[in-house]
């Protein structure tokens, strides 16, 4: 599977201390093991001239406080706090200069933040998601991509996750509704 590397970047998913490093407070070893293969892929990327994003949850810590229904503490406990140590990005997956950071709030990277701008402005149209979680971030990013009439392709072997089964429903879900998904080993890049 070629991609262009003019019209190509990688969205690096939530890869944060807080989900990667065992310290996290919602740590799952299946998000920390993605580590070095999203580490290759990047360093595959950049060496052919495509495009990175970093996304990173980041929740100040009265954020939730007037919420009439959607609550992530409530579902997974106070976790990647603003400014604190569990939202900076995991040791082993180095932002770049060139790279661009997407600061988000809810599941979904594109909501209420810039990156389909960002994204539009660089004539990017093909979108290779890794990251974690593969059913919760990774899976909702993905699919609003799709919405925007990207092409999100989530690199199967690149994406976290806390049970085997949520891995496999988010990529069976997103082949068959928005997306495709390959491996590791079948990324090109032109």
């Amino acid at each position: 599977m070629a991609f262009d590397t003019d019209s190509t970047a990688v969205v690096v998913v939530d890869m944060q201390n807080g989900f990667c490093h065992p310290d996290g407070s919602l740590y799952a070893p299946e998000s920390e093991a993605v580590v070095d293969p999203i580490d290759g892929l990047l360093g595959r990327a950049r060496g052919a001239g495509a495009q990175v994003v970093y996304t990173r949850d980041v929740h100040p810590p009265e954020q939730f406080e007037d919420a009439h229904y959607y609550d992530e503490f409530e579902q997974w406990g106070e976790h990647v706090l603003e400014g604190s140590w569990e939202a900076e990005i995991v040791e082993g997956l180095d932002v770049q200069p060139a790279d661009h950071v997407v600061e988000k709030h809810t599941y979904d990277a594109f909501h209420r933040t810039e990156l389909n701008g960002w994204l539009s402005a660089r004539g990017i149209d093909d979108l290779l998601f890794c990251g974690t979680l593969a059913n919760v971030c990774v899976l909702h990013t993905a699919g609003s991509a799709g919405l925007r009439d990207y092409r999100p392709v989530l690199v199967k072997d690149a994406i976290g996750y806390i049970e085997e089964e949520h891995h496999e429903y988010a990529l069976d879900h997103a082949d068959w509704l928005f997306g495709e998904v390959t491996t590791l080993e079948s990324v090109a890049f032109d």
